[in-house]
């Protein structure tokens, strides 16, 4: 019997090494490698695996000839999951949805399935629990499963035997750390169980033009368990967020090969399952009666839509020699640069100030549109001075204190008239052409202005 070959692959680059080492040379992380048995011994690799897609006879063709009406996308019969999709689920696609224990991802795709099964034929496939615990959520949920077929299986090979004989259009397998090939020696969980897995997976979508749908655990740091080359096989990975404390959940999508990244879909999570929420702006400005300082509405872009939340700010005097910087749902870093242009082109001093910044609701902002309202509500918030209510706030801030442009302003501003906003202070290159009625619009060149304009 020939000798199974293996190598130690980071989890965070993938990449292989001989032997065992502490630390990674390609990104630097340190006790990330793990053995991987390259494959299943001789004589187990089944002949229709050659090529990733497992085509058996591929021809080549012109990008003209391929005809896409062969692939109509499906929808999954929520309009925020479809958002996130990128206008819903494609035939032939792995999709991988991670996120936290108890944040719904086998409540969503319940959910998803039940609604499917009227029209397609659907396929959950359970590892993690018995029949009579998902059909038990099922009932909780008031959902329709009398179309839905289940099945409670680890094993890789029995699983696509049975896909095979049943033929389903859509099939969810939660989740892909508890899979296992009788081909790979080690652990279930284990990287080269987990990259084996979904590899197969992923080939056994592509071969027979099945959506599937794979649940995936997150390590405590909030990325996707398991090697890195998983989040390359896959077509579409998307992340469900949200803490215990808040029963609202959002869909963000990290990647996605067929629609765009970073769209956001937000649920709220109710008895009866999650509801998709068809006006996120409207529960993130839920504000106070009264106007308090160190508050500021701004308008993010998520994907293809804008987003209006609330940013708030608390400057108190530091009872420390090194004062405080604490962001949350903004980076870290850019808080503090925003802090040393503040100070030089704004003349005003916190270095001596704990300085605390929380977007309300949970959402993280990962774009720059947002610099210019964190400041205004560092300064409401230094100066004791509430922003009036009906004023909107959005703009890049560089390094020389400029006011730099960010893209979909007349989009962000029409939103923000939507909801009842008079006033918006922006970039002077994003000032709309025409008068938008019922808003003031004052177009800003630097941050000196900007102040003034308070």
């Amino acid at each position: 019997m020939a000798k199974q070959k293996s190598a130690f692959v980071c989890n965070d680059c993938g990449s292989e090494y001989s032997r065992w080492q502490g630390q990674c040379h390609d990104c630097g992380a340190w006790n990330t490698l793990s053995e991987v048995r390259l494959g299943p011994a001789a004589g187990k690799i089944p002949a229709r695996s050659v090529g990733y897609a497992g085509a058996e006879a591929s021809q080549v063709q012109t990008l003209a000839s391929i005809d896409l009406a062969d692939l109509p996308r499906i929808h999954s019969g929520s309009s925020e999951f479809d958002r996130v999709l990128g206008g819903g689920l494609v035939p032939g696609s792995a999709v991988l949805i991670g996120g936290h224990p108890g944040a719904g991802k086998s409540t969503l795709l319940l959910q998803t399935l039940c609604k499917l099964a009227e029209s397609v034929p659907a396929l959950y496939i359970t590892g993690e629990e018995s029949l009579q615990q998902v059909a038990m959520r099922a009932k909780r949920l008031e959902l329709k499963a009398d179309k839905l077929q289940l099945l409670s299986e680890t094993q890789l090979e029995s699983i696509l035997a049975q896909a095979a004989r049943q033929k389903p259009a859509v099939m969810v397998v939660d989740s892909v750390q508890v899979l296992h090939m009788e081909g790979v020696s080690s652990a279930p969980g284990s990287v080269s169980q987990v990259r084996e897995c979904a590899a197969a997976l992923t080939r056994f979508a592509k071969q027979t033009n099945t959506i599937v749908l794979l649940v995936g655990h997150v390590t405590k740091e909030g990325s996707l368990a398991g090697p890195k080359v998983l989040e390359h096989m896959i077509d579409c990975s998307i992340m469900l967020e949200g803490s215990s404390d808040t029963r609202f959940r959002t869909l963000r999508g990290h990647k996605n090969r067929f629609g765009a990244v970073n769209e956001l879909g937000v649920f709220a999570m109710t008895e009866l399952g999650l509801k998709e929420v068809k006006n996120p702006s409207a529960i993130f400005l839920n504000r106070q009666a009264e106007p308090a300082s160190g508050s500021v509405v701004m308008v993010v872009w998520e994907g293809t839509r804008p987003l209006l939340v609330e940013i708030q700010a608390l400057v108190d005097a530091s009872a420390v020699g090194h004062p405080r910087r604490v962001a949350v749902g903004l980076e870290q870093n850019r808080l503090a640069m925003l802090l040393a242009v503040l100070h030089r082109h704004g003349s005003l001093q916190v270095g001596d100030q704990d300085v605390f910044v929380n977007v309300v609701g949970g959402v993280k902002v990962l774009e720059t549109s947002a610099d210019l309202a964190l400041l205004f509500a560092i300064v409401s918030s230094f100066r004791d001075r509430p922003l009036p209510e009906d004023l909107v706030v959005f703009g890049e801030v560089g390094l020389s204190g400029e006011i730099r442009p960010v893209p979909s302003g007349q989009e962000r501003l029409q939103e923000a008239v939507k909801h009842g906003f008079k006033r918006a202070i922006v970039p002077t290159a994003n000032r709309p052409r025409k008068a938008l009625e019922g808003m003031t619009v004052v177009a800003v060149d630097n941050l000196a202005q900007a102040l003034e304009a308070l």
